[in-house]
C-alpha cells in the first residue's frame, strides 16, 4: 500500500511538475490546471497559470468563485488531468505501472477526506478520489 505521495512516490502528486493541457492552456502542474478549472474566468486562469508554485495555485483556488457546475464536474476534471498527465509522459506512465497492484491512498494529515483519507486511530477515513483516479489510469495504461 503506497499512503504518501512525496519522497519516492512524489510523481503521484498533483504538485509534482509535469505540465498539462487544459482548455487552450498549458499549466505547469495539475494542481494549477485543476484549481483553474475551478472558474470560467480566463483571466483568473492565466493568473493561476503563472503562479510560481501549485501551493499558490491551490490557495488562489480557494478565494475564486465556483463556477455553477463544479460539485458535477470536478472529479471529471481530475480524472481527465491526471490521465492527460500519465499518458502525456511516458516516463511517468511507467513509473505508476511499476506501481503494481498496490493500493493508492492519498494520505493525509489536513483533513482531506474526499481527494484523500486520514489515518483514524484504527483505520483510513475518506473518499481518497485521487487515488481511485491514479488506480483507475494505471489499470487504462497496463491494458
Amino acid at each position: 500500500m503506497i499512503i504518501s505521495f512525496s519522497g519516492d512516490n512524489e510523481f503521484l502528486s498533483n504538485f509534482s511538475w509535469s505540465e498539462v493541457y487544459y482548455e487552450h492552456r498549458w499549466y505547469p502542474t495539475v494542481e494549477h490546471a485543476f484549481q483553474a478549472a475551478k472558474t470560467f474566468d480566463e483571466n483568473r486562469r492565466a493568473e493561476i497559470c503563472r503562479l510560481v508554485t501549485p501551493g499558490q495555485a491551490k490557495r488562489m483556488g480557494r478565494l475564486i468563485t465556483l463556477r455553477p457546475d463544479w460539485e458535477l464536474v470536478k472529479i471529471g476534471v481530475m480524472y481527465s488531468l491526471v490521465k492527460f498527465k500519465f499518458e502525456r509522459t511516458p516516463s511517468l506512465g511507467n513509473q505508476l505501472l511499476r506501481t503494481g497492484r498496490e493500493p493508492l491512498i492519498e494520505g493525509n494529515t489536513w483533513g482531506d477526506h474526499f481527494w484523500g483519507m486520514e489515518w483514524d486511530y484504527d483505520r483510513w477515513r475518506g473518499k481518497n478520489w485521487l487515488g481511485r483516479i491514479l488506480m483507475k489510469v494505471r489499470k487504462e495504461l497496463r491494458q
